[in-house]
């Protein structure tokens, strides 16, 4: 039995471990891509640049720059030990998250309003709401930490790092199902039935498997 406890315990340090490696894999492309659309002229190598727009252009590479310091930094913050060691640092890490939220959220939304998204109306709506409720999310974060509302704030914080880790979920999602299925149901242009499924399944049931949990705890008690 304490063997298996070993393993059991092994087994979740290293998908933590590969986890961990995705988020910086995933957040160091989404830097330097960002900071390559801010400086260069990309129109040849991605859509979503915008020859004849800087302002669109700032909006969509802000938007990766800022979420993946967001998905760096994200992780660190609901660990009790490091909020108790090092309170001011997590205050400060926090409003960094915080305010680098917003801006993700204006700038995907500036761009889905400008451009749209690659599938049309759909995506676009799907995407649309995952922006307004991480811009939501970030501002309730923020108005129950200065009110000094830990569990308001811990509350919204969570929902902020499940919609911060979205990027990533999206992608892995597509990692998944290219591995066990060669695409099936989808296709460049992202309308196959897989893809309009993912318009919102990288954020949605995930928050809703969170607020599960959150009512299960609040009736458990203390």
């Amino acid at each position: 039995m304490h063997l298996r406890k070993r393993l059991v315990l092994m087994a979740g340090y290293l998908g933590l471990l590969v986890f961990a490696l995705f988020i910086l894999g995933f957040a160091a492309y989404s830097l330097r891509f960002g900071l390559r659309g801010i400086s260069l002229d990309l129109s040849d190598e991605t859509y979503i640049y915008t020859s004849d727009s800087a302002f669109t252009n700032i909006a969509i590479f802000s938007h990766m720059i800022l979420g993946a310091v967001a998905m760096i930094l994200v992780p660190f913050q609901p660990i009790e030990r490091i909020r108790r060691r090092y309170p001011l640092l997590h205050r400060i890490v926090g409003r960094v998250i915080v305010v680098a939220s917003i801006v993700v959220a204006l700038g995907g939304l500036a761009y889905i309003a400008i451009r749209g998204t690659i599938a049309g109306p759909l995506m676009d709506a799907g995407f649309a709401f995952y922006g307004a409720l991480m811009l939501g999310c970030a501002i309730q974060t923020l108005r129950h930490a200065r009110a000094r509302n830990v569990a308001l704030h811990s509350v919204w914080a969570l929902r902020l790092f499940v919609l911060v880790m979205g990027s990533l979920i999206f992608r892995l999602h597509y990692v998944i199902w290219y591995s066990l299925t060669d695409g099936l149901w989808s296709n460049e242009q992202l309308t196959g039935g897989f893809d309009q499924v993912q318009y919102v399944a990288f954020y949605l049931p995930y928050l809703l498997a969170l607020e599960i949990w959150l009512r299960r705890r609040a009736r458990a008690g203390p």
